[in-house]
C-alpha cells in the first residue's frame, strides 16, 4: 500500500470524524475528542497524500 494510498484513507477517516466531533461538541456532550482526533486523521491524511504525490517519483525502485 503506497503512502498515497494511506493518505487517501485516513482523509477518509478523519472527515467524518471532524464533522461528528464538531455537530457533537455544540450539542451538550463531549465532542472535543472526536473533533480532536477527526482534525488529526484529516491533517495527516491529507500531507501524506500530498507528500506521496510530490515525492514519489524522488524514492529509488519506484
Amino acid at each position: 500500500m503506497s503512502e498515497r494510498q494511506i493518505g487517501r484513507v485516513l482523509t477518509a477517516l478523519g472527515a467524518p470524524l471532524t464533522l461528528a466531533g464538531a455537530a457533537m461538541y455544540f450539542l451538550p456532550s463531549l465532542g472535543f475528542p472526536v473533533l480532536v482526533i477527526g482534525l488529526s486523521l484529516l491533517v495527516t491524511g491529507l500531507v501524506m497524500a500530498a507528500a506521496g504525490s510530490r515525492l514519489s517519483h524522488l524514492l529509488p525502485g519506484r
